[in-house]
Order: structure tokens, then sequence, then C-alpha cells
């Protein structure tokens, strides 16, 4: 079955972990066997794996931040730094459109053609090393990048479709992960900027604070592209079912993550991934299915090789291409093929196209 995959560093990876997407998981691992450093010959991530696993879209992410905590090729000491990092990411992606490689999607004409081609070749063919081109809807993960909001439409010209104000600590325009800290100064008109614009509101990483505010000033469509449960792991990095609840009533999706802090209860990094499965992801899509009543809301963002690789992946899972395991594990649990269909791609389709054919 098709898969969208909401949440891939693909060309964070690729430009600051020096990896060549184009070529095999297997090949870049041998690369980097003397690499040093976390995730290094453990990823599961590239171009043909996604392919063999029928990643036909993904939300591909921009990925650089300056909290003023500077951490290498992620959170830059200036401002100009992290604007010239996710500019040369997205210029990344460009050459992989140029090369043929990827498709990058920015409306719903261009995705329905897209969608049509792979379910075509799914019935036709589906050989792994003839699909077509991959596509790419371009996300940014902490709009640090973004100088200010009034240069928010220059990226949407660019080709960015959805946005997510925070990462991990105090972004410039609101609260991450680890901090309990509000929407900044900026917060509001960048909102206010993205409504205007049509960008989507990805309201991953935010803080509890960040959430309710920014879900009050901004009345668009809402998604969290990698975010699992807060009553199966505890830690402010989930979403509570209150905040679930929320993005139920405004019709939003949320993504099921792939990396084990976010599925086993006080994982610690470095950890063992030894007990922990697919199947406990499949356990983050079952709570959230159960509790909006539905399969409408439930989807996939693995966010794998977001800085880890295999060591802090479900056991079970070698590459990407092993997602292809969750339409028999959602049937066990009772989904029906409706039920698995919109929760492996139908659900991110319905978000996209209703924001979209606006």
């Amino acid at each position: 079955m098709l898969i969208i995959d909401a949440h891939l560093d693909l060309s964070w990876n690729a430009l600051q972990w020096n990896r060549d997407l184009t070529e095999s998981t297997y090949t870049i691992r041998g690369q980097e066997r003397r690499s040093p450093g976390k995730g290094r010959a453990q990823n599961t991530v590239a171009l043909p794996e996604m392919r063999k696993g029928r990643i036909a879209v993904s939300f591909a992410t921009l990925l650089a931040r300056s909290t003023g905590h500077v951490a290498e090729h992620l959170d830059y000491g200036s401002q100009a730094q992290a604007y010239g990092a996710a500019q040369g990411q997205l210029a990344y992606y460009r050459g992989l459109e140029a090369d043929g490689f990827v498709r990058i999607i920015g409306d719903a004409e261009s995705l329905r053609r897209h969608i049509d081609e792979w379910e075509r070749w799914e019935l036709d063919n589906a050989d792994a090393s003839a699909t077509p081109p991959l596509g790419f809807v371009i996300s940014m993960e902490s709009a640090d990048p973004i100088r200010e909001p009034a240069q928010l439409e220059d990226w949407w010209n660019a080709g960015l479709r959805l946005l997510g104000p925070a990462h991990y600590g105090p972004g410039r325009y609101a609260g991450g992960t680890g901090v309990e800290l509000g929407l900044s100064d900026l917060g509001a008109p960048l909102l206010q900027e993205m409504r205007r614009l049509g960008l989507l509101l990805d309201l991953t990483h935010l803080s509890d604070q960040a959430f309710w505010e920014a879900v009050e000033l901004y009345d668009g469509p809402l998604l969290a592209s990698h975010q699992n449960c807060r009553a199966l792991v505890p830690h402010q990095r989930q979403f509570s079912d209150e905040q679930l609840k929320l993005i139920f009533e405004r019709d939003g999706v949320i993504g099921a993550a792939c990396d084990i802090w976010m599925l086993q209860p006080g994982f610690t990094r470095g950890g063992s991934n030894k007990g922990v499965f697919i199947e406990h992801v499949v356990d983050h899509i079952d709570h959230i299915c159960q509790l909006a009543g539905n399969s409408q809301h439930a989807a996939i963002g693995t966010d794998l090789d977001g800085g880890f690789g295999r060591e802090q992946s479900p056991c079970d899972l070698d590459t990407i291409a092993d997602l292809q395991q969750l339409p028999g594990l959602l049937a066990l649990r009772g989904y029906s093929e409706s039920d698995i269909k919109d929760i492996l791609y139908g659900n991110w389709l319905r978000l996209l196209y209703t924001a979209w054919d606006d």
C-alpha cells in the first residue's frame, strides 16, 4: 500500500551528515562504518528504500535553529547562519528534482496527478526500481530561518507549504520541546502571515503554552507531523488527550513517530531498542483512533534518521521499507482496508486537498 510519511529530515542528513541519499542505505552504512558519532552507519532512509517502501509522498524538512544554544550543524550562532543553512537544504531538494529523483509538490492539482501516477504504477507494475519520482512537500521544522514574518512570502514562493514554529528549546518565534515558553513577540505576526498565505501549521514540538496560544490565533488547517501520545509515554514532547481532541475538532491529522524514546516510557537516550517494535507505533495510532472514535485523524510521520538511526528505531525496522509491515499489523487490530488506507496516506491527502483547494 502507498504511504505518506509526514516527517523526514532528508536534506539535513544529506548536507549536515554528508550522505548521498541516491545511494542505498546499505551503501551509506558502509561508507560511514569508520565515522564516529551517534547514528553513523545506522541510517534507515535513502531514496531507493523509500521507493521500495512505496513512500509516494513525504513531508521533506528544512531544519536549522538559532536559539542561543549552539549545537553543531543544527543550532547556529546567528540567525543569518540558520537562514543560509535552510536555503541550502531547499536547494538540495531542487537539485534532486532537477536530476529526476523527486517531484516537489505545492498545489492540489500537482498532488492529484502525482498520486494518480503512483496508484497506476501500483496496479500495473509495482517494480520498486521503476517507480514514479518521489513526491516531496516542503516543510520547515523551527521557523528560526525566517528572518521576519514579512519574509514568509518569499519562502512560500520558493515552495514552503508547512511550518512548525519551534523545535527544541527557546525558538525565535515560540517555545519548543523542553521549555515552558509561549509565543514570542514575533509569533503572532508569523501565524497571521501563515494564514494569509495558506501555510499549514505544524504543532509538533510546541510547548504546551505555545500550543494553546497558537491554536487560539491560527484558524487554518492543523497537523502534528510527527507526534505521539502523552497518555502512553508521559513527556512534554508528546501531546495530551486534550491537545489531540482539539486537533480532531479542527479536522487535523497526527503522524505517529518511530523514535523509540517516544514509544517506550522512561527510555533514556543511548539505551537499548530491544523490546521496542513497530507494533508500539501502532499502539499510538490505535490510541488516536480510539480517542477520536474513527480513523480519520491518525497517520504516519516517522522522523526516521532524525539525528539517530537503527539504534533508536524499533528493533524490527531495518530501513524505511519496513513500514510495509504496518498494513498487516493494523489489520490484526481489526482495522478495515479502508481504515488502513486512510491511516497510511488517505488522511494526509484529505488535509492537503482541503488546504489547497480553498
